[in-house]
């Protein structure tokens, strides 16, 4: 068991990174690498954006190798993530649209923000069930 979970865990990582490098790759490719090309910016989109549901279906695949208690942590921890980011997210962007910051709302803040909710929820609720 501990073999076929170091497995999923290996193949969760790959496509993790993968996905991270595709996202650079897009998002530094058309300003220092093609010169703004729109097939090539079209198609490093594309990839990343491939890579991203691969990296969800290895997320998934993990998760489904989790026993009951393992997925009631993380689905509780997800559903607290989900709500904040949202309702935090929505609040953020209110607080930019009415000019109450004077800064930009940027949609890194908000991906770092569930990061750490989820990191947190993790401890929080492992710690509770066990």
């Amino acid at each position: 068991m501990k073999l076929e979970r170091s497995k999923r865990i290996k193949k969760l990582a790959i496509w993790t990174w993968t996905w991270v490098a595709t996202m650079a790759i897009a998002t530094f490719g058309p300003k220092f690498i093609w010169d703004y090309h729109p097939f090539l910016t079209t198609f490093a989109i594309i990839v990343n954006l491939a890579n991203g549901i691969l990296m969800i279906l290895a997320n998934r695949d993990l998760f489904n190798h989790f026993d009951e208690l393992e997925k009631k942590i993380h689905l509780e921890s997800l559903a607290i993530t989900l709500g904040l980011g949202v309702v935090v997210g929505l609040s953020y962007s209110l607080l930019d649209t009415t000019n109450l910051i004077d800064k930009d709302a940027e949609i890194a803040n908000l991906v770092m923000f569930m990061g750490v909710t989820y990191l947190v929820s993790i401890l929080i609720n492992s710690r509770r069930y066990k």
